[in-house]
């Protein structure tokens, strides 16, 4: 019998062998076939070009920024530095939006394949990664705080940063990987280890509330010496097995009660009126919720078997 004669196509699964060949699997189907694979679909990769081009934007402003500091009438192009940096924030957090659109618009319409998973993770390398890097080096472990050792180890922390964010996006390449081997499966969603545009969230939190105190007349400096450790906090999560929340469940259907609706809404009311600390309390927040949740798993055991019996083998992340 010929292999035309209407024979279905052998499902894709985590225990395929990987030498199946074109004759085995329709192209169509087969994520790992050339043609397949390489696919670009407008809606999502147009995102994770939004997502590059803010991140890119964001490298500039915070060079725009660098020279603004050290002109002699600290202007450049007749905006302060301060101006810059922000401008810089918001592109990042933009990049985040744009971040979160393409894996989404990919998944409601079926478009996803490897380049994409490619593409956007070489995107998030420089909005997440390069841009608050080379942001909290200008802003902080640069010499104008008055710093002197910020000057050795300020290119330092910032490349442990930037290493521990391209590394955590390789594993999550590895771990996704639909022909990678489980020996159990797990049913939670949580991320596995601290999500990459989570971290820059942390970074430029960091650095819209330390312009704010700037702007209030208080000393940056003592602030400032806190600065690398919580760089290096942040990296040491991201490569770290510690779950937290991804948010998936959340969507279209979800249900809440009211008192928790209407609190939602005063909540955030704070938080516009208080953005700069607010939104730097909501990253530590998470920080620590995972980091606790993590504690008490491990001191007092999960009801997730996947999370406690294999910590060294997550699913997803």
């Amino acid at each position: 019998m010929s292999q035309d004669s209407g024979k279905p196509a052998k499902p894709i699964t985590a225990s395929t062998p990987a030498t199946l060949t074109a004759i085995d699997i329709d192209p169509h189907e087969d994520p790992y076939h050339v043609t397949q694979a390489s696919r670009i679909y407008l809606l999502p990769n147009l995102m994770t070009a939004g997502n590059l081009f803010c991140g890119f934007t964001s490298l500039i402003y915070c060079i725009f920024a660098r020279i603004a500091e050290s002109a002699p009438d600290r202007l450049y192009l007749d905006h302060t530095s301060n101006h810059y940096y922000r401008g810089a924030v918001f592109l990042i957090l933009g990049a985040a939006v744009f971040d979160s659109l393409d894996g989404r618009l990919a998944r409601m319409g079926g478009r996803e394949s490897l380049f994409g998973a490619e593409f956007d993770s070489l995107a998030d390398v420089v909005s997440f990664g390069i841009a608050p890097a080379m942001m909290m080096f200008f802003f902080i472990l640069s010499p104008t705080q008055g710093v002197e050792w910020f000057k050795h180890i300020g290119w330092a922390v910032g490349f442990v940063y930037l290493l521990c964010a391209a590394m955590r996006l390789a594993r999550f390449n590895v771990i996704t990987n639909p022909l990678v081997h489980r020996t159990v499966k797990d049913p939670g969603k949580d991320f596995i280890g601290l999500p990459v545009p989570t971290a820059a969230a942390t970074v430029v939190a960091t650095l819209l509330c330390l312009i704010r105190l700037g702007e209030m007349e208080r000393t940056l400096k003592k602030a400032a010496f806190g600065l690398p450790f919580l760089m290096l906090l942040i990296a040491f999560l991201m490569m770290s097995t510690i779950r937290f929340p991804s948010g998936k469940n959340l969507g279209m259907q979800t249900r809440i009660r009211i008192r928790y609706f209407v609190l939602l809404f005063i909540a955030a009311g704070l938080i516009f009126y208080y953005r700069e600390f607010a939104f730097l309390g909501l990253c530590v927040a998470f920080l620590l919720f995972g980091i606790i949740r993590h504690v008490k798993r491990r001191l007092f055991g999960s009801k997730n078997p996947g999370a406690s019996a294999h910590p060294r083998k997550p699913t997803s992340v």
